[in-house]
């Protein structure tokens, strides 16, 4: 494995990224966790000094595992284990509304997720697939929250998108770790995830149904990715990135679902930042979920509607 992903497991095809290692799949979430090298917990220790004396209102967050220190937190953050994590999972996937998918660790073991297919898909375009997943995200890290949320992926090439257009939206929970972890209220709190799916849908519906013009898809494409070069006319100087996804434009995979459309516009970048964007394939992965990558598809699906709207 390379350096941002430590362990990972995954069930069926090989995943886009072309990580991990495969295991059957019908596994239990415990299973899943097990066969991803998870099955450890994280301890608070106490900080001392070379002279022995204790820091104040700091703790050492310590991998059972290997005795690993992962992070240094506050007296008061409370971890939650791996297995508080996958048991998440266990209502779903036992009443069949979802199977294991992957699992891992990126960044040392400071990050853990688990990932659900979730047996709710819809198909635009005579054969256009996007089916939904389950992300849970774990993180041993001061500083940063634990996130649920569903997100979908375009079967065809394999490309996160994003689900909604704004942070506070409720498909996405996000607690920080001055409180104990309460499952079933973040379970009640995603019980909408139905209806912002077909929020989705619709959104992509209305892509497909608008086609871009050259000129306006090359501004689409530098308001994300703008050439720091001068102008020596008033003609639209584009980046290399923005060349590459005029490309992509007829030669991503599903290029024929909706071509000439807002939604080839947007899923260009999509493919682009999952599948090109970035050094390698762990960093890919890392930058897609929870990195620029991720944030640059939310501004890209803002931009696409706002440019379908006008067209």
């Amino acid at each position: 494995m390379s350096h941002e992903v430590e362990t990972m497991a995954y069930a069926g095809e090989l995943p886009w990224h072309g990580l991990g290692h495969e295991v059957p799949a019908d596994l239990s979430p415990q299973q899943m966790m097990e066969a991803a090298e998870l099955d450890w917990s994280v301890e608070k220790q106490t900080l001392v000094t070379l002279e022995g004396a204790e820091v104040p209102e700091k703790k050492a967050l310590v991998r059972s595992s290997d005795n690993k220190v992962l992070d240094i937190v506050g007296k008061n953050w409370n971890p939650v284990q791996n297995i508080e994590a996958f048991e998440f999972f266990d209502d779903f996937v036992r009443s069949g509304d979802m199977q294991m998918h992957t699992a891992g660790s990126l960044k040392g073991g400071q990050i853990v997720w688990g990932l659900a297919k979730v047996n709710d898909s819809f198909e635009l375009f005579g054969g256009d697939k996007v089916d939904s997943y389950l992300l849970f995200t774990n993180p041993h890290r001061f500083g940063q929250s634990i996130d649920v949320r569903f997100t979908p992926i375009r079967v065809v090439c394999n490309n996160t998108l994003t689900l909604s257009l704004s942070q506070e939206a409720n498909n996405v929970v996000k607690l920080n770790h001055k409180k104990q972890f309460d499952a079933e209220e973040v379970k009640r709190m995603l019980g909408v995830a139905e209806f912002k799916m077909n929020q989705y849908k619709e959104m992509a519906q209305f892509l497909g149904t608008k086609e871009f013009k050259l000129d306006n898809v090359r501004e689409y494409f530098n308001d994300l990715f703008p050439t720091y070069s001068k102008k020596e006319s008033d003609e639209l100087v584009i980046s290399r990135p923005g060349q590459r996804l005029e490309e992509l434009l007829n030669s991503q995979p599903g290029a024929n679902y909706a071509q000439g459309s807002w939604w080839s516009a947007f899923n260009a970048v999509t493919y682009y930042t999952d599948h090109e964007r970035g050094n390698d394939a762990d960093s890919r992965l890392q930058s897609a979920w929870y990195g620029q990558s991720k944030n640059l598809k939310i501004k890209a699906l803002e931009k696409a509607l706002e440019y379908a709207e006008a067209a």
